[in-house]
């Protein structure tokens, strides 16, 4: 199992200066990534400064060598395709191969999507996260591109350099659990990083939830198909070693492969430089 810091892009981390700090010390102490949220807005933290959380991610490639980095998680639909597969082969190419690139639709959507004029409704976003997904993994290629959907349009174009990784980075969707769509978009490609109704952000997922995910996501795995897949989950962990280890062990037990440590969404300490960088600095849970 490996284990992952979670942050947000405001608050304190809005500066990238503070999330190369949490980066360097992640990759001392023994964390095997950094993954930060991708916000232009949201409601509950509204009054907070915000910061870009590509240009957050350069900082920490910057200063990390070994140490995976990406978002959890990004929404393609806001997004031109062109320019998030340019953003990403950039990091890539930058950090030597390191990004793992997380999806889904995001949220809040009237947040994130009607307050800038765009359409908020679920189905119409979930049309341009697969048909953007399909744009990402073809241009990470540098290979030409040609595509006419149904909300993009692409003309003999390549776009170099590619990653750094082929055929490119690997792709983790997010997205609720029970929810079964995005549990099957996860299942095409690389991994899953769900969020629970039952435990939203910040909170430990029960075992039997995760063991019916996991299976369900195995029924829905392409035939043939042999590529690793991860199941990504997270929560804030206990400072006791053997407590954290009777939290976690279960969860690998029942197809979990990375646990992202995370403060509660609800916390006072979600967005702090000091409460987060002692934790990080404590190191990863050990099984």
């Amino acid at each position: 199992m490996r284990f992952s810091i979670n942050i947000p892009n405001f608050g304190d981390f809005s500066d990238p200066r503070n999330v190369a700090t949490v980066a360097a010390a992640a990759e001392e102490a023994g964390w095997d990534g950094l993954f930060i949220w991708d916000h232009v807005l949201h409601g509950q933290f509204q009054e907070r400064p915000f910061g870009d959380p590509w240009m957050s991610l350069t900082a920490a490639a910057l200063a990390t060598s070994r140490i995976r980095l990406g978002t959890l998680l990004t929404p393609v639909a806001r997004y031109r395709p062109q320019q998030l597969a340019r953003q990403v082969a950039t990091l890539d190419q930058l950090s030597g191969g390191r990004v793992t690139f997380a999806a889904g639709l995001g949220g809040p959507v009237r947040d994130e999507y009607a307050s800038f004029g765009d359409t908020a409704e679920p189905p119409v976003l979930a049309e341009r996260l697969d048909e953007g997904l399909g744009l990402l993994s073809r241009f990470w290629s540098g290979e030409r591109v040609s595509h006419r959907g149904r909300h993009y349009e692409v003309r003999d174009v390549a776009l170099l350099p590619a990653t750094v990784q082929r055929p490119g980075p690997p792709v983790w969707i997010g997205g609720f659990w029970p929810k079964r769509a995005p549990m099957r978009r996860a299942a095409r490609w690389d991994g899953a990083v769900p969020l629970f109704e039952s435990a939203r952000h910040g909170h430990v997922p029960h075992v039997a939830e995760v063991r019916e995910l996991a299976e369900y996501v195995r029924e829905h795995r392409p035939a043939g198909e042999q590529r690793p897949f991860d199941l990504v989950l997270g929560g804030a962990t206990p400072a006791d070693a053997a407590k954290a280890r009777d939290l976690i062990g279960p969860l690998r037990d029942a197809g979990a492969t990375w646990w992202d440590e995370r403060q509660d969404q609800n916390g006072p300490d979600l967005d702090r430089l000091a409460p987060v960088l002692r934790r990080v600095e404590a190191g990863p849970p050990v099984l």
